[in-house]
């Protein structure tokens, strides 16, 4: 949530707390505003969390305080009990987030020295017209599909990069730079998550995980390529199965996008282990440690894929929109 966008949240909740307090002609309805404040958070999922915690912490903290005020007294002292009781509850719950608001409606209790049931009416009614404004001004959030949208292009761009400079290197010797594009897509798949969980974190009535899903799929596929392009640096030697293997990584380049089942390249995985297997035997210890080479990146990539059609497999009756 954007500075700006906090700010005015900020104001309307403030504004809409106080003016509905004083209109039903609340005491102390500035307390609702505050409440309001610290009722705003980034997402709608954590402010409905908060304000449900919120309010299961301050039904506890009046039943305490009423509790100690008409036993003991409306002293300084009795709240320091009432805290003592109330305090290690409320964490004991996980409700520890309203111990400040809460409290504060009981200093009011212990102000007016009025327990009657009107007066915890007025405590609560002030808590829930707080709460309340802080979730009615968090209805609106930024959509963020335009940006999500924007990630899935480039990375899928920079897997296409990486993998076509694999296949560059297997034929030509040139992939000097496939750390560096490992390194930027590892930014930008860091990037795309932390958006995502904001999203859903903001879909509190019509949640999805596949954008979550599909971003970690390609977080995993990213480590897989980090450790190819440490292999594949061994291989110095040119032989025919570093040209089929560079046509895997060119084939892979191609069926990368999120609607591709990606299915036929395990087929081709199946087929190129067929070859190797026909393949002449290595005559020396650099063939044989080159062919070695070959087969753990043969493995990667069957593994780099299976990935893929594992998440397709799961989501291809997804009701998102392919990009």
């Amino acid at each position: 949530m954007s500075l700006s966008l906090r700010t005015i949240k900020l104001i309307f909740a403030t504004v809409l707390a106080v003016y509905l307090a004083t209109a039903l002609g609340l005491s102390y309805a500035t307390s609702a505003g505050i409440i309001a404040i610290l009722s705003i958070l980034d997402t709608r999922k954590s402010s409905f969390k908060m304000a449900r915690n919120r309010f299961y912490s301050t039904l506890l903290a009046l039943t305490v305080a009423t509790a100690t005020f008409s036993l003991l007294s409306f002293e300084i002292w009795t709240l320091s009990i009432y805290l003592a009781i109330y305090a290690p509850l409320a964490y004991r719950f996980r409700w520890e987030a309203g111990i400040a608001p809460a409290t504060v409606l009981v200093t009011h209790l212990m102000l007016e020295t009025n327990l009657s049931p009107a007066f915890l009416g007025n405590e609560l009614a002030l808590f829930l017209i707080g709460a309340g404004s802080a979730l009615i001004s968090n209805i609106y959030m930024p959509s963020q599909d335009q940006q999500i949208q924007a990630y899935h292009v480039q990375v899928e761009d920079l897997l296409k990069q990486i993998l076509l400079r694999f296949e560059a290197f297997l034929l030509q010797g040139d992939g000097r730079n496939e750390a560096e594009l490992i390194n930027q897509l590892d930014q930008t798949l860091e990037e795309a998550l932390k958006v995502v969980y904001l999203d859903r974190h903001n879909q509190v009535f019509h949640r999805t995980n596949y954008q979550v899903h599909y971003f970690e799929m390609r977080a995993t596929q990213s480590k897989i390529l980090r450790t190819m392009a440490k292999t594949i640096n061994k291989c110095f030697l040119e032989s025919r199965e570093n040209i089929i293997l560079a046509s895997l990584f060119e084939r892979t380049a191609q069926q990368l996008s999120r609607e591709n089942s990606a299915q036929d390249l395990l087929l081709d995985i199946e087929l190129f282990h067929a070859m190797f297997r026909e393949r002449p035997l290595p005559q020396t210890r650099e063939e044989f440690e080159t062919r070695a080479t070959l087969f753990q990146l043969l493995h990667d990539m069957e593994h780099f894929i299976q990935l893929k059609v594992d998440f397709y497999q799961v989501y291809k009756e997804n009701e998102e929109p392919s990009a």
